[in-house]
C-alpha cells in the first residue's frame, strides 16, 4: 500500500467540498476528480488542490485520478450512474492495490434495507447495492450513512420561500420523525477518517442529528432561531408533487428519488438516532436551531 497522505475526492459538491476544505486547513494534500474544468475548477485550484479531469464510470480515468494516492472519498451526485461508478472504483481500486482506505458516501435508508426490499427510491437501492459491491471487494471501506440533509433545499431554499411567504414549512411529512443532519457536520466525519483512517476501517457509521422529531416540533427550532412564529403545514403528498416537485425541473431518476425521500419520512421511516458523529469527532451534530440560526438572512432575506 501507498504510505502517504493524499486524499482523492470525488464529488466535490456539498459534502466532498466541505472535505476537502477541512482537509487543507491541515494541509493535507488533496486531489479532487471533476467532469469540468470550469470555476469550481479554478477555485479547487486556488486553494492548492491538485485537479484531474474524469469521470467515475471510465476505468481509465479512474486509474489515472488513483496515481500516487493512498486515500480516496467516493461520492457522486444522485445519478442512475451510482451502481456502475462505484463497480468501476472497486474494480481498478482492488487491481490498483495501494489504497489504505476507502470512505463511501452511502446513505441511512440502507440501514433499513434487504436484498429485496423494494419500498425504497431506485437511488436508495443504488447505494445498497454499492455497498456489497464495496465489501465484496475487499478493499479498507468504511461507509458513511447520513440520514436527509438539513441543507437539502426542501429545508432551505423552499422552505424559506413559504416561511417569508406566510410563516410556514409546507411538507408531505404527515406525523413521521425525522433526524436530519447538516452537511458540516458530514464532512467532519469524513474528514476525521480521511486523515487516521486505521481506527475506522470496516466500521459503518450512521450519522443523524441529535434528536428525531416531527414536523411540528421542526417548525419550533425554526421559530426560536428566527425570532418569528413558523408553523408546520402537512400538504397532502399529491398535492405536494404536482404543485412543488414536478415543477423543480428535476431528472426522473431525482424526481423519483426526493418523492421516495418524502413518502419514506411520511411513514416514519427517518426516525431514527445516533451518537455517531460524536464518538467519531469529539463533537455533536448541530442541533436545527443552531443550523437555522447561523443562516437567518436566508431564511429572513
Amino acid at each position: 500500500m501507498v504510505d502517504n497522505d493524499l486524499v482523492l475526492i470525488t464529488g466535490v459538491g456539498g459534502v466532498g467540498r466541505t472535505v476537502v476544505d477541512l482537509l487543507r486547513a491541515q494541509d493535507m494534500p488533496v486531489r479532487a476528480m471533476v467532469r469540468r474544468d470550469d470555476d469550481r475548477a479554478a477555485e479547487l485550484r486556488a486553494i492548492g488542490v491538485d485537479v484531474v479531469l474524469g469521470d467515475l464510470t471510465r476505468p481509465e480515468s479512474v486509474a489515472a485520478a488513483l496515481q500516487g494516492v493512498a486515500r480516496m472519498y467516493f461520492a457522486m451526485p444522485v445519478s442512475p450512474d451510482h451502481l456502475l461508478a462505484a463497480t468501476v472504483v472497486a474494480t481498478v481500486a482492488r487491481e490498483y492495490g495501494k489504497l489504505m482506505a476507502l470512505v463511501d458516501m452511502s446513505q441511512g435508508t440502507v440501514s433499513q434495507m434487504t436484498a429485496t426490499s423494494t419500498a425504497e427510491s431506485h437511488q436508495q437501492r443504488l447505494h445498497w447495492l454499492a455497498e456489497q459491491v464495496f465489501n465484496w471487494s475487499g478493499l479498507p471501506v468504511v461507509h458513511i450513512r447520513p440520514t436527509s440533509f438539513l441543507d437539502n433545499p426542501l429545508f432551505t431554499t423552499l422552505a424559506a420561500v413559504s416561511i417569508r411567504m406566510n410563516g410556514t414549512i409546507a411538507l408531505p411529512f404527515g406525523t413521521g420523525r425525522t433526524s436530519p443532519i447538516a452537511v458540516e457536520d458530514v464532512a467532519r466525519v469524513a474528514a476525521t477518517v480521511l486523515r487516521d483512517p486505521a481506527p475506522h476501517l470496516g466500521h459503518v457509521y450512521e450519522l443523524t442529528g441529535p434528536r428525531s422529531v416531527d414536523m411540528t416540533q421542526v417548525a419550533e427550532e425554526f421559530s426560536r432561531a428566527l425570532g418569528r412564529p413558523v408553523s408546520y403545514v402537512d400538504l397532502p403528498p399529491e398535492q405536494w408533487q404536482s404543485e412543488v416537485l414536478a415543477k423543480a425541473g428535476l431528472p426522473p431518476h431525482s424526481e423519483q428519488h426526493i418523492a421516495t425521500m418524502a413518502r419514506l419520512h411520511r411513514e416514519n421511516r427517518y426516525d431514527r438516532t445516533s451518537n455517531d458523529v460524536e464518538r467519531v469527532t469529539g463533537v455533536p451534530a448541530q442541533t436545527i436551531e443552531a443550523f437555522v440560526a447561523a443562516r437567518r438572512d436566508l431564511y429572513l432575506g
